[in-house]
């Protein structure tokens, strides 16, 4: 994996250096309830319906901390870093424990299965940079061989050309073979390079942006046509791995927000075992929908709970049987391997500049166009797959 990065957390900081702008915000004991987040995705209906029972979630991620609100809901699965980091230290789990938190608030009766790929200290850095073998497509492999129903990446990279991975590649056609949904964070720096991030980008996983109490966008949250779908990614209560709550952001607790819906989903309707791209179909055309009905901002727009999992009990048919074209002649790279593009949005020079009215709460897009530069390896920049976290 030349050049590829496993960095996650600012050491002095902990997880909100990453997650959250300014100051770190204390942790507090108790969980408060009904979370903005959980009135947003109108999981209160939803979970008349369902609250995804039987349904078994891989969180690839840093790992998971004992916390009274994740008892008995936890498996933990290997850890693939081998970087002398384990369950019970400080450094352990500061990422991951609040995704798993996410998923179990949008689905609380779903069980969660840690794998661990990413590393919290940045410290060790050097040694993963090196590895010659790629945590995540290894934990994507077990997690399908583990019979898992979603599989929940808060993870990802930057591209300058040195981040698509054919081992990524051919893990994600293992989930997707298994019928097992891929859920992808779309990645945090639409208030800078907005560079395009993988897993996200990879054409068979679910990519999820962000968005703000109020429903506009999140500044942070990439802007790009590979975003399916979006949701609430600022202020999003979360268990910290010291036992206690916290509020954090990012397109990390959107993605594990989502990987809860989608969990709900599957145990809404449990007979039809509804593959990924049923999963895609139900969520976007459930969704509040932007104008237009799709933008590089929100994908297909905010998620709606409650509709999606209503239309789980009776989803659309996939047409399994191949059609003749009908038009002109086009050929594509015959290993079906080939990066996903966006000559709109993300190719040479284009980079999408978002200003965030903080008056109003409104947004104005503007392109700016600037000279890509090879990537800065410092501080918590985003590298490659797995990744730090978003």
């Amino acid at each position: 994996m030349t050049g590829r990065r496993l960095s996650t957390v600012a050491a002095a900081a902990g997880l909100s250096a990453l997650l959250c702008a300014g100051a770190a915000a204390p942790a507090y004991a108790k969980s408060p309830s009904p979370t903005w987040e959980s009135r947003a995705l109108k999981l209160k209906d939803a979970h008349k319906k369902a609250q995804g029972e039987g349904v078994k979630v891989a969180l690839i991620d840093s790992g998971v901390a004992d916390h009274p609100a994740l008892d008995g809901k936890v498996t933990t699965g290997p850890n693939l870093l081998q970087d002398g980091v384990h369950k019970g230290d400080a450094k352990f789990g500061v990422h991951g424990t609040a995704m798993a938190s996410n998923i179990l608030q949008a689905a609380p009766k779903a069980h969660i299965l840690s794998i661990r790929v990413i590393d919290d200290d940045p410290s060790n850095d050097s040694d993963l940079r090196n590895a010659t073998d790629n945590p995540m497509a290894r934990a994507i492999q077990y997690a399908v061989d583990q019979d898992v129903d979603v599989i929940s990446l808060s993870i990802g990279g930057d591209t300058m050309g040195d981040t698509f991975d054919e081992k990524d590649t051919a893990a994600l056609a293992v989930a997707s073979g298994a019928n097992v949904p891929v859920v992808a964070a779309s990645g945090n720096e639409a208030d800078e390079l907005n560079d395009t991030s993988y897993p996200a980008a990879y054409p068979s996983a679910l990519a999820v942006a962000a968005f703000k109490k109020g429903g506009a966008h999140a500044d942070f949250s990439n802007v790009h046509t590979y975003n399916a779908i979006s949701a609430p990614g600022v202020g999003i209560t979360s268990a910290s791995n010291t036992g206690g709550w916290e509020k954090i952001q990012g397109t990390s607790p959107a993605t594990a927000l989502t990987s809860g819906v989608v969990a709900c989903m599957l145990s809404a309707a449990p007979e039809h075992r509804l593959s990924p791209g049923q999963v895609r179909t139900i969520l976007t055309r459930t969704a509040h929908h932007p104008p237009g009905g799709f933008n590089p901002v929100f994908g297909y727009g905010r998620i709606d709970a409650a509709a999606a999992v209503r239309a789980a009990a009776q989803p659309p048919r996939e047409e399994t049987k191949s059609r003749a074209h009908k038009g002109a002649a086009h050929l594509a790279k015959p290993d079906g391997i080939e990066p996903t593009q966006h000559p709109a949005w993300d190719v040479a020079t284009l980079t999408v500049g978002l200003l965030a009215s903080a008056a109003g709460g409104g947004m104005v897009a503007g392109a700016v166009l600037i000279a890509r530069r090879a990537r800065r390896t410092d501080g918590p920049a985003t590298g490659a797959s797995p990744g730090q976290p978003f």
